[in-house]
């Protein structure tokens, strides 16, 4: 910007639910429920500035410690146990986004930043508290949410990665003023949008660059934006549908999509498919695999002539990644399904790498259509979350996060190899006598 046309930047500090907000542009990162206490942990450090300059800064290093009274976080050793600590929480964080939205702008977005992954449980195998509180505060607020999108917020390799699942990416938020006549409607209503809206809007996310493990989050986004644009969704009993049921619908959904592609795959790859739903990678009897193979319009002998299944001494099993991550030729395979691909593939990706597998797409994509082999990924990669396999989940999200960047190395090595072919091939028309 030239420096006529500059202006100075300050900063201020103001409490967040009572300062105006006309004419900002408002992008938050706010408390995480319960989840961190900035101010105790504030307190390792606190305690030596003060002993180091706390003659310089008298009034900001005047309390024995951090003052914690105000801190918005769900503390219950603060508020007199859970559910005080649950009402202190919501009413304060309900209480500043109100105050956003009586000055917000209606043609710039405010985006809400949340470090969430949709695996973390809690008690009881409950979902994250804080995500629901987060997600139904806006709501509550008179704010639409209309789009959610995951940010890889985090870098691979850090402390808290090493030896754990960590959190590697945060979601954000878009939202939007919701009309102040926004209709009401009910559960009916609201299931016959979301089954007419979310299906495109999920088959565009999964064509797309999404990780396997953003696909969720990403999905929350079209799907909550239907639930949010309503002043309330009654349900039968004349109550208002509670957010978490509206996630458990949105994320029905996804199954339903997800599970719509299996009769676009070949026969033995629904039902390796369906094998591995019901039994993993574990044996089982050779008679229950015979009445599958045959549902599936395949037989036993065909899927081990696929290299995909073992059956002996009447027992079967659908043989794992590590027993697929050896050298194989798919120009030579007699049998290739996009089941044996994409479980190849993916066992190569972890075991070699992605130059490796660049090298082998060029043979695959004549055998199997590649598309189909991102869309396999995507869909074991969501029945090994749900099977809380984090080995198999990891090995497919593996696979599909790399997808774009796997096939434009693999389309540079088919031309370099072209480029080679043609510098040593000879014209032997052009040879004089």
């Amino acid at each position: 910007m030239p420096a006529t046309q500059s202006r100075p930047g300050y900063v201020t500090q103001a409490d967040a639910s009572k300062r105006a907000y006309d004419g900002v542009v408002v992008s938050t990162d706010p408390p995480y429920y319960d989840n961190i206490s900035y101010s105790d942990l504030s307190d390792f450090f606190y305690v030596w500035l003060r002993r180091s300059i706390g003659f310089v800064h008298r009034k900001t290093l005047g309390t024995v410690l951090t003052p914690k009274a105000e801190e918005l976080v769900a503390n219950q050793y603060r508020h007199d146990g859970k559910k005080q600590a649950a009402k202190f929480f919501v009413d304060g964080f309900n209480r500043v986004f109100s105050q956003m939205r009586n000055g917000a702008s209606s043609t710039v977005p405010i985006t809400v930043y949340y470090a969430y992954k949709q695996q973390d449980t809690r008690d009881a195998g409950t979902t994250s508290t804080g995500w629901h509180t987060l997600l139904d505060g806006l709501i509550r607020s008179g704010w639409e949410i209309t789009a959610t999108w995951p940010m890889r917020s985090e870098r691979s390799g850090r402390m808290l990665s090493v030896g754990t699942n960590a959190l590697a990416s945060s979601i954000v938020l878009a939202c939007r003023p919701r009309p102040h006549e926004a209709p009401a409607t009910t559960r009916r209503a609201f299931i016959a949008a979301l089954k007419s809206e979310l299906p495109s809007a999920l088959r565009e996310l999964l064509s797309g660059d999404v990780a396997p493990v953003d696909l969720a989050q990403a999905a929350i986004g079209p799907g909550i934006s239907v639930f949010s644009r309503y002043s309330r969704v009654r349900e039968a009993d004349g109550s208002d549908m509670s957010v978490k049921d509206a996630l458990s619908l949105i994320n029905s959904t996804l199954d339903e999509v997800l599970g719509e592609q299996e009769g676009d795959f070949d026969g033995d790859t629904r039902f390796a498919i369906k094998w591995y739903r019901q039994y993993g990678w574990t044996q089982e009897s050779s008679g229950i695999a015979d009445q599958l193979a045959r549902s599936s319009d395949t037989s036993i002998g065909a899927l081990e002539r696929g290299g995909i299944f073992e059956a002996k001494g009447g027992k079967a099993r659908l043989l794992s990644p590590s027993a697929l991550e050896g050298a194989w030729d798919a120009a030579t395979d007699d049998r290739v399904s996009v089941w044996e691909a994409t479980v190849r593939l993916a066992a190569v990706m972890a075991k070699d790498g992605a130059d490796k597998v660049a090298e082998l797409i060029p043979t695959v994509q004549t055998r199997v259509n590649l598309d189909a082999v991102k869309e396999l990924g995507f869909l074991l990669f969501h029945e090994a979350e749900k099977k809380r396999d984090s080995k198999d989940a990891g090995l497919f999200n593996g696979l599909v996060s790399a997808w774009g960047d796997l096939n434009e190395q693999a389309r540079k090595f088919e031309a370099e190899g072209s480029r080679l072919g043609s510098q040593q091939a000879f014209d032997f028309d052009d040879v004089e006598d």
